[in-house]
């Protein structure tokens, strides 16, 4: 590739990101603008912010990475992610807007009256965010590399910077605009090439596909065939889907963005576009997985298959033109992994400040100053403790990073999110309960698949696709213990449940009769 393009297109989108975040700045004044954008986001605009958050590094050169190395099994990915926010936009998405709550930890103790449970989201939060960040800086690591041969820290540290300077200086304000323009972005970086790249492949004809496998005990284009080297595939591809589904209403930096919109049927409004939008893109990096084994079957050695979205335009189109279209991809992945940081960092920066920096700085509620202050000093925590890990974190593919980070998702906060809103005799006891049981299972599989690597039988299979049994566990957990402990129930339980489930519109008449 060419380093000069590739430099550009990536200067650009920074440059782009920078500026953008500089106009949210001059919006930005209050802690309300800090941390939920004064919750005056339309539909519309959010919804391509949430297009622009959601789809990572992980989306932009994963899923096409692993189409590339395992074939069909890895097509449910985008399916998974999409789906998720149908499942969302069905049990999550207006009432946890009308909560008023700024953070999941607030949804937490407003539901269940508890600092505990407050805690303990806390703690889950930060856990799953800087889990998910991991991927963000090592992508932005494998980007710049790829384009212009820089160590892979410095892609990690451009990253870092640029989404702190965002963040610190205008919160959820300049990150919303920064988000929905970079939605945009990704979708034409990734769209245009495509196409050139398919009417190229049908005007010269050849080559032809090739599809065998990687290693011989896989089918490349033959379904539940293998399924990354797991055995039982239809067991895993389940269990993937329902991480994916039910882990998308469990992600922080998702969540966070709905208090942003200025009702619940807003936000229902938001879902849809969401859909839609996310189906977009998706169309797209399966091309450059499949495309990838007609050009490229074998990757030259110590190169990583989450490449293949960059190689692919020099490889098809030798020369100036090829050169170009890799610039552009190069500087749409960059987008999708700074809008995704950003999205991180707040949701981790908000945690990080009213658990954590609230206390130490007694700042009194209410004082606009002192409260983005202290936005600001733990947005750079947010991003410090990540940044750190991501340059030991060396082996972690993105798309699978992002995939663990869903299923713990899935079997902490999903049971906490759908039981807290449909279900009236949820107790303090059973969410904290449920909320030890699913990640503590969760994590510990995830630990024995990446730090043991992936083991044979019903063993490995479990292990490394863990939700499939995780998730029904800490929901059965959750239930048992609640009602094994309705003396634990909230007192204003039906208070809660009558604000999460009435419209905002709605007045009562307190006429006497």
């Amino acid at each position: 590739m060419n380093t000069s393009f590739g430099i550009t297109a990536i200067s650009a989108v920074c440059l782009v990101t920078l500026t953008i975040g500089a106009l949210g700045f001059r919006l930005s004044r209050t802690t309300s603008d800090f941390y939920v954008a004064s919750r005056m986001v339309t539909p519309a605009w959010n919804a391509s912010a949430i297009g622009g958050e959601y789809l990572s590094a992980a989306s932009f050169l994963g899923v096409a990475g692993l189409i590339y190395s395992l074939g069909a099994d890895m097509l449910w990915l985008p399916v998974g992610y999409t789906v998720g926010y149908l499942v969302l936009l069905l049990f999550v998405a207006a009432p946890l807007r009308r909560s008023g709550a700024y953070t999941i930890p607030d949804f937490a103790q407003a539901r269940m009256e508890s600092p505990a449970v407050r805690r303990l989201c806390s703690v889950m939060v930060l856990a799953i965010g800087w889990l998910y960040l991991l991927p963000q800086f090592k992508g932005a690591g494998l980007v710049l590399h790829t384009v212009s041969g820089a160590p892979l820290w410095v892609g990690n540290l451009v990253v870092a910077v640029v989404v702190l300077i965002n963040v610190v200086g205008g919160g959820m304000r300049s990150i919303t605009l920064v988000q929905a323009v970079q939605y945009w972005i990704k979708v034409t970086a990734i769209s245009v090439p495509a196409f050139v790249l398919v009417s190229w492949w049908l005007h010269h004809g050849q080559p032809v596909p090739q599809v065998t496998a990687l290693r011989p005990d896989q089918g490349w284009a033959l379904p539940l065939s293998g399924f990354g080297g797991v055995e039982h595939p239809v067991y895993a591809t389940y269990s993937m889907l329902l991480a994916l589904a039910f882990g998308t209403m469990g992600l922080p930096h998702v969540l966070v963005r709905f208090y942003t919109n200025p009702d619940g049927q807003s936000t229902r409004r938001t879902t849809l576009v969401v859909l839609a939008l996310l189906g977009l893109f998706y169309l797209f990096p399966p091309l450059y997985g499949a495309f990838g084994r007609i050009y490229l079957p074998r990757l030259p050695a110590g190169i990583s298959p989450d490449s293949i979205t960059l190689l692919l335009p020099t490889v098809v189109i030798p020369g100036v033109g090829g050169e170009l279209l890799s610039a552009i991809l190069a500087g749409g992945a960059f987008a999708a992994l700074l809008s995704t940081a950003s999205g991180l960092t707040i949701c981790a920066a908000g945690v990080v400040d009213q658990d954590l920096v609230r206390g130490r700085l007694r700042r009194v509620t209410g004082n606009d100053a002192r409260a983005i202050n202290g936005f600001r000093i733990a947005a750079v925590a947010a991003v410090a403790v990540p940044f750190v890990l991501s340059l030991a974190a060396r082996d972690l593919g993105l798309a699978d990073t992002v995939g663990l980070a869903f299923a713990i998702a899935a079997s902490t906060f999903c049971p906490l999110l759908v039981l807290g809103i449909w279900w009236p005799r949820l107790s303090t006891t059973g969410a904290v309960a449920g909320l030890l049981c699913g990640g503590v299972l969760a994590m510990s599989a995830v630990l024995t698949t990446v730090i043991g690597g992936l083991h044979g039988g019903w063993a490995g299979a479990l292990l490394a696709q863990p939700a499939a049994w995780t998730v029904p566990i800490a929901f059965v957990v959750t239930v048992v213990v609640s009602m094994a402990t309705p003396s634990r129930i909230p007192r204003g339980t039906a208070r809660t449940m009558v604000r999460l489930h009435t419209p905002e519109n709605l007045v009562l008449d307190r006429a006497p009769r």
